[in-house]
C-alpha cells in the first residue's frame, strides 16, 4: 500500500498525497519554476503553456493550455500524484473538476511576501524535500529581513506600477505586487483604489453602476487615466515587461507628465515583470533588485 499524507490547502481542503509524489503537474509558471529548484524536474510530467523558467528544464515537456483553461481530462489522463495551483491564476471549476476526479490539488493564495515564503516551505513538504531545500528557503528569508530593515531606515516612496495599458490598469493594496512594493518600501499610490464598474465609471466619465451583479467582481485591477495617475505624484513608476510587455514604446506616454517627479527625477523604469509578480525562489533576489530601484546606492 502506498503510504498517504494529508494536508490542508489555503482554502481548507483536505489534499490526500503521496509520501513519495512522482508525477507533478505544475498550473502555474512560478511553481513550475520552484519544482525545478527543488530538483523535481523531472518528475513534472505536464505544465501549461505560460511555463517558461527554466527554459532548458521545461523544453519537451508535456503542455495542457493556459493558467485559465487547461485541459482538464489530459490532466486527469496523466494520472498525476499531485497538481500544484494557485486561486489567483487558476479557477476554481477546473480544480474542483480534477478534485472530484480523484486527482490530488493543492492550491496556494499568496498576497503577501511572507506568504510567497510559506509556498516554498510547504512545496518542500508535500515533496518530501524540506531538509533539502531548508538552506535556500532560509537565505530568502535572510532577504526579506533585510529588506524590510533598509525600508525602515529610509523615506517611503510612491510608486506607480500598471500591468497594463489602452486603458492603463494598475493594482490595489490587496496583490502580490502591492506586498513585494511596500516590503521595499514604496507605497502604491492606488492602493486604495478600488475597480469600478463599467468601464467608463472606472475611468472617471460616468457614475458608477449599482446592482448585485457588480457586488462579488474583482475590484482589485482598477483602470484609470494618466492624469488620474500624475495626481497621485509618484516617484517612481515601473514598467514591468508582464502581463503587459511594456518597453520602450511606451516611455512617451509619460513624457509629458513634467510635474509628476518620477518623470522630473528620470525614475521611470523599465522592468522585469518577475521581479514584482513571480513568488517562488526568486523572492530573494527580486526583493534586492526592489529594493536598489528605489532606494538607489542601497
Amino acid at each position: 500500500m502506498i503510504a498517504v499524507r494529508e494536508f490542508v490547502d489555503t482554502f481548507g481542503r483536505t489534499v490526500r498525497v503521496p509520501d513519495d509524489p512522482r508525477r507533478l503537474v505544475s498550473l502555474v509558471p512560478s511553481i513550475t519554476e520552484t519544482l525545478f529548484d527543488f530538483g523535481r524536474g523531472e518528475q513534472v510530467v505536464a505544465l501549461t503553456d505560460y511555463c517558461t523558467e527554466p527554459a532548458a528544464g521545461i523544453a519537451g515537456k508535456t503542455t495542457i493550455g493556459g493558467t485559465k483553461n487547461p485541459d482538464v481530462a489530459a490532466i486527469i489522463d496523466l494520472q498525476p500524484d499531485l497538481v500544484l495551483a494557485v486561486a489567483e491564476e487558476n479557477r476554481l471549476g477546473d480544480v474542483d473538476q480534477l478534485a472530484a476526479a480523484g486527482v490530488p490539488v493543492y492550491v496556494f493564495e499568496p498576497r503577501a511576501v511572507r506568504d510567497g515564503i510559506d509556498l516554498l516551505w510547504r512545496v518542500a513538504e508535500l515533496l518530501g524535500c524540506r531538509t533539502e531545500v531548508a538552506g535556500r528557503i532560509e537565505a530568502i528569508e535572510r532577504d526579506l529581513a533585510d529588506t524590510e530593515a533598509v525600508a525602515a531606515a529610509r523615506p517611503r516612496v510612491r510608486v506607480f506600477c500598471p500591468i497594463w495599458k489602452d486603458p492603463y490598469m494598475t493594482i490595489n493594496h490587496d496583490t502580490y505586487i502591492h506586498a513585494m512594493l511596500a516590503a521595499c518600501g514604496g507605497d502604491n499610490v492606488f492602493a486604495d483604489r478600488q475597480r469600478r464598474f463599467p468601464i467608463a465609471a472606472d475611468l472617471g466619465r460616468r457614475p458608477e453602476a449599482d446592482g448585485e451583479r457588480h457586488e462579488a467582481r474583482d475590484r482589485r485591477y482598477p483602470r484609470l487615466t494618466l492624469d488620474e495617475m500624475a495626481a497621485h505624484r509618484p516617484d517612481v513608476i515601473l514598467l514591468p515587461d508582464e502581463p503587459y510587455p511594456f518597453s520602450d514604446v511606451d516611455l512617451p506616454d509619460f513624457a509629458p507628465f513634467t510635474d509628476v517627479p518620477a518623470v522630473r527625477d528620470g525614475r521611470v523604469h523599465l522592468i522585469d515583470g518577475k521581479i514584482v509578480s513571480w513568488y517562488g525562489p526568486r523572492i530573494g533576489g527580486s526583493l534586492r533588485a526592489l529594493r536598489r530601484l528605489l532606494h538607489p546606492g542601497v
